[in-house]
């Protein structure tokens, strides 16, 4: 092999590995470009499920702090009640708790009578008018008959005792009218007393409740409130992965039309030279013929 021919084997294998690197380097950018828009698929479909997670949550929470609203507003209707409930027994209250003395006072004073008028006196006072004849029969025996000393004596004691009893009697029963006038009114409002505050107890233990489900419900907000910044920190971080690998992608894309463009030139010139080379052999195979 002459000189000439080994500058054109060489020529040719400087192409060759020349071609076999751009070939690799094409390859190579083609792997890494393939895994970055592999991974930017990913992350957009991570951005696009993140998204729609928000506007979910968003609907969540405007349902919550619509539930809130309406139970806040049922509470102040039933604190409300509760207030107008608060203010009649502030108004009857008083009431109840002096004709609860007066009742306890006039059944003291009945029980005194009682004391006073002795065991028989409840079967007599059951029948005053009996009584009242009784009276006026020995005041009559008094002044018309003919009675000796003594006997008038008795009559006149027994007169005395009957009047006795029979005016106890007639206080009694005026007492008893008076106990059982401020019994009944003390017995209806009472009724009125226990309405109220069984109407206090029902109340109050609504507004109990609603206040373990706000509570509930406040917690709930705050945790899809949390749950919302979380996804939002997520999106964006997202976003900056995204903008990192396009970044990535474009400087791929710009390095392979670089490669391409001056594989292209390299191509020519290795052709061009090539050409020239084979030119020389001819010329140099002419040569030795002659």
């Amino acid at each position: 092999m002459n000189k000439t021919e080994e500058i054109n084997a060489m020529s040719n294998e400087g192409v060759t590995s020349r071609r076999i690197d751009h070939e690799q380097n094409i390859i190579s950018l083609e792997s890494n470009l393939k895994t970055l828009v592999d991974f930017k698929n990913s992350l957009l479909d991570d951005q696009r499920n993140g998204e729609k997670t928000i506007q979910e949550l968003n609907e969540k929470i405007e349902a919550t702090k619509k539930q809130i609203d309406d139970e806040r507003e049922r509470l102040e209707e039933l604190r409300i009640k509760l207030k107008e409930v608060n203010d009649v027994k502030e108004e009857e209250f008083p009431k109840f708790m002096e004709l609860k003395d007066m009742v306890l006072k006039a059944r003291s004073q009945l029980k005194t009578i009682d004391e006073k008028t002795g065991p028989k006196s409840y079967k007599e006072r059951i029948n005053i008018k009996q009584l009242t004849k009784t009276l006026e029969q020995l005041e009559r025996d008094i002044q018309t008959k003919k009675l000796s000393k003594e006997e008038e004596r008795k009559l006149v004691t027994r007169s005395k005792e009957i009047a006795t009893k029979l005016h106890a009697m007639k206080i009694m029963h005026k007492k008893e009218d008076h106990f059982r006038t401020i019994s009944s009114q003390y017995g209806n409002l009472k009724s009125k007393i226990n309405e109220i505050f069984d109407r206090r107890s029902e109340f109050g233990n609504k507004i109990g409740e609603l206040k373990k489900i706000l509570d509930t419900l406040l917690a709930s907000r705050e945790k899809l409130y949390e749950e919302r910044r979380k996804i939002i920190r997520d999106v964006r971080e997202t976003a900056a992965k995204l903008e990192m690998v396009n970044t990535q992608i474009n400087a791929i894309e710009f390095r392979k039309s670089k490669i391409n463009s001056f594989g292209g030139k390299r191509r020519s010139r290795d052709t061009h030279d090539k050409n020239y080379s084979g030119f020389q052999s001819s010329k140099e195979r002419a040569k030795r013929s002659k």
